[in-house]
């Protein structure tokens, strides 16, 4: 929902609901049990205009305000259950994602924002782009993993076993490293360095 705050009443509504169902190509079989999407955590990137939204089906989408109205911009997917919380860091369109299938996730969503800005048209195909990604061995050492060609599709440039469900996450310096803090269901806080970005 976007909300005009001065007439108090909503100006925007989506229903992740039903994006899901168009995204859909067959018809759900007999039997099928379809969890609906349901949103757990909204991060607005510091630009002001482009907000992701994390959900119970696993996904993370992309949206941007244009005035009075909201265009979902991307879509992608990368835990395996629910998007419990999404958080852009300060000053880019790098964005945390935590889930409850215990897996931190780093994703850089500037080249495909920045695209659709450039261009109001979509396009039909995308081109092949390589990304390294990264993925947290034993201790705070994060060793790459080998890069994949992609076609139109986001990978994470970080991702971390946690190991428990994330209920919080948030970006921010300490002693001036970029670290990430993570909440989960004990009473730790765990912090996870980010020297790489």
């Amino acid at each position: 929902m976007l909300w005009n705050l001065q007439k108090a009443r909503p100006v925007w509504i989506t229903n992740l609901q039903e994006d899901e169902a168009e995204e859909m190509e067959s018809p759900q079989s007999p039997g099928q049990l379809l969890n609906p999407a349901l949103a757990h955590s909204v991060s607005v990137a510091s630009c002001g205009n482009i907000f992701s939204c994390g959900a119970e089906d696993g996904k993370v989408r992309i949206f941007r305000v244009m005035g009075v109205k909201c265009e979902q911009e991307l879509g992608f997917k990368g835990h395996t259950l629910g998007v419990s919380q999404v958080c852009f860091l300060p000053e880019s369109y790098l964005l945390l994602t935590g889930g409850n299938d215990g897996k931190i996730m780093l994703w850089d969503v500037s080249s495909e924002v920045e695209k659709k800005q450039k261009s109001p048209t979509k396009p039909t195909h995308r081109k092949k782009t390589k990304r390294a990604a990264y993925t947290k061995q034993s201790g705070n050492t994060h060793v790459p993993v080998a890069g994949e060609e992609e076609h139109g599709k986001i990978i994470p440039k970080l991702s971390i076993e946690h190991g428990e469900k994330v209920n919080w996450l948030l970006s921010t310096k300490i002693k001036g490293y970029q670290n990430i803090l993570v909440a989960d269901q004990t009473s730790c806080i765990s912090v996870y360095p980010l020297k790489e970005f």
